[in-house]
């Protein structure tokens, strides 16, 4: 199963104010543990939610909460500073690319660059763009 998860940043480091990625729980895991490699444990990461052995995909209760760990997870990922100059977070928030690919990636294998992948996944991501102020007036 995968989550929708939306965030919303103030940060120049992105292109967007809000970001929507659509991950499973095992993407999370791999981005945590990317970024705990990256900064070499400088930076006191948080937790993700914890994996519950009876977990159901037709508990609500139980998606809503790991839902909402997750965003808890990306928005406190996204307010370090240290943290949003990792190329493996920006791949994860900004594309659609498979955990393979963003390794790739990063490791320079892809044949495209970080901002290239990124720029590359922007049609796909078109349904989260931030509206421009005067598509926000009413009639």
């Amino acid at each position: 199963m995968d989550y929708e998860i939306c965030i919303h940043t103030n940060s120049l480091a992105f292109n967007r104010k809000s970001s929507c990625v659509r991950r499973r729980f095992s993407e999370f895991v791999w981005l945590r543990q990317k970024l705990q490699e990256n900064t070499l444990l400088l930076v006191n990461l948080p937790q993700l939610p914890p994996k519950n052995p009876f977990f159901s995909l037709n508990n609500a209760q139980q998606i809503n909460t790991r839902m909402t760990g997750l965003q808890q997870f990306l928005q406190t990922v996204v307010e370090n500073p240290v943290l949003l100059s990792d190329s493996c977070l920006h791949l994860f928030l900004q594309s659609q690319l498979s955990v393979e690919q963003m390794e790739a990636c990063v490791e320079g294998r892809g044949g495209v660059s970080v901002a290239q992948a990124i720029h590359s996944s922007a049609p796909a991501r078109l349904r989260f763009a931030t509206a421009p102020q005067e598509d926000l007036k009413e009639d």
